[in-house]
């Protein structure tokens, strides 16, 4: 893989990503400094760790920066569901950024499960 821009998981997180920042678009402007930037910080670290982590040297080092990206992806599913259950957003407008979150935890568990396989048939 000759780079991060390579892994559908780099490339959902970043569809994800978009799609935190169309949201924030919609929301009132009294939140741009507290919920709507938390989002988006939450929101971008995602890929940004992904991008990090693949570009270190080590299996280790990637799995750490898939670890702060999962943390990352749970932060902004919270934030998410907060906009929506405070009335900030509708919920059929979070709903699907809420699935496309959704399949990149999927994917960031299955690449974190290969990478440890791989790791520890190298051992």
């Amino acid at each position: 893989m000759a780079s991060y821009r390579d892994l559908l998981v780099w490339q959902k997180a970043m569809d994800l990503a978009e799609g935190a920042y169309g949201l924030a678009r919609q929301m009132p402007k009294v939140e741009q400094f507290r919920l709507t930037s938390q989002l988006l910080r939450a929101a971008v670290s995602v890929p940004a760790n992904i991008a990090e982590g693949r570009a270190r040297t080590g299996g280790r080092e990637f799995l750490h920066f898939l670890s702060i990206a999962s943390g990352s992806l749970a932060e902004t599913e919270t934030l998410l569901l907060l906009a929506a259950r405070s009335g900030l957003l509708p919920m059929a407008k979070v709903s699907p950024v809420m699935d496309c979150a959704e399949e990149v935890g999927r994917m960031l568990t299955g690449l974190k499960q290969a990478l440890r396989r791989s790791s520890s048939a190298v051992t």
